[in-house]
C-alpha cells in the first residue's frame, strides 16, 4: 500500500480533511462533515448510521468493493436497523462486518472517514447544500491532483523515451557487428529493452501481454511515475555499461541494485512535495 497523501477541502466555512493512498480512493472525514450540523459529530454520525436506508446503502456499496465482507452480519443489522433501540457506530460497524468504506481512526488527528461514494451519501444527509459546497471543492481538488500526475507521468515519460535513444545508440555502437542480419538486430534491440523490463518489472514485455491481454499499449506505458523515473536511469546507466564492455549478467545485476536502491528512495517522497509544474 503507499503512502498516505492528505488534504483538505473547503466547504462553506468548514475544513474538511481526505486521505488516499493511491490517487483512485479518497477518504473523507465524516466527523469533519459532521461539525456542519453539531458539536458532537460522532453522536451525528451514530445517528445517521441507525437509518435502515443507510445500512442498507452500506451493505450495497460493501458488497460490489469488498470480498471479504460479512453478508450474515449485514442481514442482522438490515433487520434491526430502524427499531428504537437499534444502535450503531462506525467501530460496530467495520468489526461486525469486516467494512472497509468506513475508516475510524483513533489519536489526536483520528475520527470516522469514509470513501468518497459513502462520504458525499452522508453529507447530502447532512445537508444537499452543504453536500454541493463539498463536491465543488472536491472536483477542484481532483482536478488539481489528475493535472499534476498527468504532467508529472508525462514528463517521465518523455524522459525515458529520450533515454531510450541514448540506449538505443549504445546498443547499436557496441553490442551490433556490421555482419548482422536486420531479424539479428531488432532481437538484440529488444533483447536488451526486455532485460530492463525484467530488472525493473520482474517480466518481459511478452510475459506482461500474456497476462493482460486486453491492455492497450505495453506495460511502461500503465507504469508508476517512480517506475518511469527509475527506467529513465536504467537506460542511461545501462548505456554506461555497455560501453565499460560489462556482460549482460554483469549489467543486470548492477541494474537491479540501481533500481531498487532508486525505487525504495522515492517511496518515502510524497508527490505533494514536488513542486508544481507550470501549464
Amino acid at each position: 500500500m503507499g503512502k498516505i497523501i492528505k488534504d483538505t477541502i473547503h466547504a462553506n466555512g468548514i475544513d474538511i480533511g481526505i486521505y488516499t493512498q493511491d490517487f483512485e480512493n479518497e477518504f473523507i472525514s465524516l466527523t469533519d462533515i459532521a461539525r456542519y450540523k453539531s458539536d458532537d459529530p460522532t453522536a451525528v454520525i451514530q445517528n445517521w448510521m441507525r437509518n435502515r436506508d443507510v445500512i442498507e446503502f452500506l451493505g450495497l456499496w460493501e458488497r460490489l468493493h469488498n470480498s471479504d465482507f460479512k453478508p450474515l452480519e449485514f442481514e442482522g443489522f438490515k433487520k434491526q436497523a430502524g427499531a428504537n433501540a437499534f444502535t450503531m457506530s462506525p467501530k460496530k460497524w467495520i468489526e461486525a462486518t469486516n467494512a472497509i468504506g468506513i475508516v475510524s481512526k483513533a489519536g489526536r488527528y483520528g475520527g470516522t472517514y469514509a470513501h468518497s461514494d459513502i462520504a458525499m451519501s452522508f453529507a447530502t444527509w447532512i445537508s444537499p447544500e452543504f453536500q454541493l459546497y463539498i463536491m465543488k471543492d472536491y472536483r477542484r481538488l481532483k482536478t488539481d491532483e489528475n493535472s499534476r500526475l498527468s504532467l508529472n507521468w508525462n514528463l517521465n515519460r518523455e524522459i525515458s523515451k529520450l533515454n531510450y535513444r541514448i540506449h538505443t545508440d549504445a546498443i547499436k555502437e557496441n553490442l551490433i557487428p556490421p555482419e548482422l542480419t536486420p531479424a539479428q538486430v531488432a532481437y538484440t534491440y529488444a533483447n536488451e529493452a526486455d532485460m530492463l523490463n525484467v530488472v525493473l518489472f520482474g517480466k518481459t514485455a511478452k510475459q506482461w501481454k500474456d497476462e493482460n491481454p486486453t491492455s492497450k499499449g505495453n506495460m511502461r506505458d500503465v507504469a508508476t511515475l517512480n517506475q518511469l523515473l527509475v527506467l529513465a536511469n536504467l537506460e542511461s546507466y545501462n548505456a554506461v555499461l555497455i560501453k565499460q564492455g560489462k556482460s549482460q549478467k554483469e549489467r543486470m545485476e548492477l541494474l537491479r541494485q540501481l533500481a531498487v536502491q532508486q525505487l525504495q528512495t522515492l517511496e518515502t517522497v510524497s508527490l505533494n512535495n514536488l513542486p508544481k509544474l507550470e501549464v
